[in-house]
């Protein structure tokens, strides 16, 4: 088995068994994105205490390489500062997946990358008001 092949059986483990599914009552921040390109969406609900990001959930429909990436992301970032997330690159996200996706499939892969940034930069606007 190549490193590619046990990397998509890692991805395809996570689009079976997701992590951190579901939704954070209450959360510091909260949001939907929406792929046009293939109609695939993520809404991510993050617990932020001290900068850092205390609790993830993720829900959505799509593609294993869509639904994937978000329980595998969100098991990356839990406990991170959100200086941290926010320097985690496309470049970075892809390099984690370990596997050769196509331009469509890496929006699909970078969906959530997007959304939980989003998250991060309207938990900010709101702080600073």
């Amino acid at each position: 088995m190549t490193d590619a092949d046990l990397n998509s059986e890692i991805l395809l483990d996570h689009y079976r068994n997701p992590h951190h599914h579901g939704q954070i009552e209450n959360p510091s921040a909260k949001q939907l994105e929406y792929n046009p390109v293939c109609g695939d969406t993520i809404q991510i609900t993050v617990r932020i205490e001290n900068d850092r990001i205390t609790d993830i959930k993720f829900i959505g429909r799509g593609c294993s390489v869509s639904q994937g990436t978000a329980s595998m992301l969100t098991d990356h970032v839990l406990g991170l500062s959100l200086e941290e997330v926010k320097k985690i690159s496309q470049e970075d996200l892809l390099d984690m997946l370990g596997i050769n996706l196509g331009p469509s499939r890496e929006k699909c892969a970078l969906l959530s990358l997007n959304t939980i940034k989003k998250c991060i930069s309207q938990y900010e606007n709101k702080s600073r008001s």
